[in-house]
């Protein structure tokens, strides 16, 4: 977000000076027109805070330069010479690429976080170590953004909230819980664990699904380049000698005819279809009902489905006071489970029956449809002896476990049906092209 500072006269005639952030200048000025309509301020000034770059000397030393954010060059101006430098020129910076941040610095920032606050490190401490460490350009941008807002006494909402572009929306609620939380160790390491989960697991799921993908795509495209390309260069040699060619040659010659004929039809019958199941599954009623059906789906449905259950849990046992009925922890917990069908059910079923009909926690997740008997057997037990909080954690590294034993030998499983795949395409391009090297021409040739 923008800084912004504002300088207006009061009806008393005093001058008032705030600094605030907005999107835009455009936000930043309805905010300051709704101010002024309110306390009848006279406006002065709004200005934007900018990246200046700057070259400035000492006397008998070498020039230096650098950058610093400022709301005018000649506010700049005079900070450096009241240092006691010569300014040699100060120019604003009108491109200011700091790039993006990549889900490992994200997860490192946050373990590590983690890892100093178990060794009883201030977060003050901890800010200036990693501001240290990292090399990503809009990461220091962040912690440096963090520091100061928490020296101002800003909520963990307002500080972490603005940065839900590099954190996520999950963990800027998280690490805004944290910083008013009893045990902000706890919380930050629950995080850590949870984006590390995320990212193993789409990591595996990528292997499962995007590699055999382009294999299988790759293959298709070698076999169509054969049979529409190479192989009738062939086949139409024999046909100009009238030579009668056998069966598996000719039914392959009329296919790279076809082929040839219809191709664009052919590539429109698949890229249509897709584009629209890919522009449908992006709409939030196409994503909830991509999210209904796909838990259903043999072997990787079930493996998606308990990865839900196990994050829904995990958040569960992080969030969890043991007191009362914990609605927002539950609406947290369905939002950070990672399907959209299940975060409606549990939102609209479970969290319904609890509010308006006083119903309990293992009733109203039952009632939802969405969570497997082994789920809504632990979830009783806590309940019934006690102890939901850790009945929900041993869920979550049960499902753990078991998920990522299930997604290597899915990732097995693919890999072999694909070896198969390709042997199959394989011994086809052999047969065909056996049966056109023994084909013999007619006598007189």
């Amino acid at each position: 977000m923008a800084q912004f500072r504002l300088k207006a006269v009061s009806q008393k005639g005093k001058l008032v000076q705030t600094e605030f952030e907005a999107d835009s200048k455009k936000v930043a000025q309805n905010k300051v027109d709704r101010l002024t309509k309110t306390n009848g301020l006279k406006i002065q000034s709004l200005d934007e805070k900018s990246l200046y770059m700057y070259k400035v000397k000492r006397p008998g030393k070498g020039a230096v330069r650098g950058e610093q954010e400022a709301y005018s060059k000649e506010e700049l101006e005079k900070a450096l010479v009241k240092l006691g430098y010569k300014v040699e020129s100060i120019n604003k910076k009108w491109f200011d690429f700091k790039g993006g941040v990549p889900m490992q610095e994200v997860v490192t920032f946050i373990r590590l976080s983690a890892d100093l606050l178990n060794q009883q490190l201030s977060f003050d401490e901890i800010l200036n170590l990693l501001y240290e460490d990292t090399s990503n350009k809009r990461m220091k941008e962040v912690i440096k953004t963090i520091q100061k807002d928490l020296k101002d006494g800003k909520e963990g909402s307002e500080v972490y909230g603005k940065h839900e572009d590099v954190f996520g929306k999950f963990a800027s609620y998280m690490l805004s819980v944290a910083s008013t939380s009893g045990n902000m160790a706890l919380v930050f390491e629950s995080t850590a664990k949870f984006l590390e989960r995320d990212a193993e697991f789409k990591k595996n799921l990528r292997r499962a699904l995007m590699m055999p993908a382009v294999t299988v795509l790759a293959v298709i495209g070698v076999v169509l380049f054969y049979v529409g390309y190479i192989f009738p260069a062939t086949a139409e040699m024999f046909v100009e000698m009238d030579i009668e060619l056998p069966p598996m040659t000719a039914a392959t010659l009329e296919l790279s005819y076809w082929l040839q004929a219809n191709w664009i039809y052919i590539v429109l019958a698949f890229v249509i279809p897709i584009g629209l199941f890919i522009y449908f599954i992006k709409t939030p009623k196409g994503k909830l009902l991509l999210d209904k059906y796909i838990i259903h789906l043999p072997v990787l449905g079930d493996l998606l489905h308990k990865t839900s259950i196990e994050i829904f849990s995990r958040v569960f046992y992080t969030l969890y006071s043991g007191s009362g009925q914990n609605i927002e922890v539950i609406k947290v917990a369905a939002e950070a489970c990672r399907n959209k069908f299940m975060e409606k059910q549990i939102k609209e079923v479970a969290i319904k029956m609890m509010l308006k009909d006083g119903a309990g926690l293992i009733e109203s997740i039952e009632a939802t449809g969405v969570f497997t008997r082994t789920a809504i057997s632990r979830f009783r037990l806590g309940a019934e002896s006690g102890s939901l909080r850790k009945n929900a954690k041993q869920l979550a590294e049960y499902y753990e476990i078991q998920t990522t034993y299930k997604m290597q030998s899915v990732i097995d499983m693919i890999n072999l049906f694909i070896n198969l795949f390709i042997m199959v395409a394989l011994i086809a391009i052999t047969v065909v092209s056996s049966e056109t090297a023994i084909i013999k021409p007619k006598s007189g040739f």
